[in-house]
């Protein structure tokens, strides 16, 4: 998975399908950040069926938008299952971890404050 700045300059000003801009891998996680500025950053992932991210924090907030399949997100021990086309708010300094329950998709939105 390639996450070259040059890549990113390709994706400016045309319209690109999410779905098409990183791809699942069996048993992994894959990741491409398409903007990544001092004010926050967006990333892609694909995350094959039991796959994830152990519980952790950030001091951001942070925004997920799935777009395929579906995964379980827990904040703080309340866990949250979100499916393609609904987002959910992580908020900063929470801890968090997420896990797929299917191939999942997901944008996630960094806003630094």
């Amino acid at each position: 998975m390639s996450d070259q700045s040059g890549e990113r300059r390709d994706l400016v000003g045309r319209v690109a399908a999410l779905a098409d801009l990183v791809q699942y891998q069996e048993g992994s996680v894959v990741s491409r950040t398409v903007i990544d500025k001092p004010v926050g950053t967006v990333t892609l992932f694909a995350f094959d069926r039991g796959q994830g991210l152990s519980e952790h924090t950030a001091p951001y907030d942070a925004l997920v938008c799935v777009y395929d399949g579906e995964a379980e997100i827990t904040i703080s021990g309340t866990p949250h299952r979100v499916r393609a086309g609904e987002m959910l708010i992580m908020p900063a300094d929470e801890p968090h971890a997420l896990r797929a329950v299917t191939p999942f998709k997901m944008m996630l939105v960094m806003v630094r404050a």
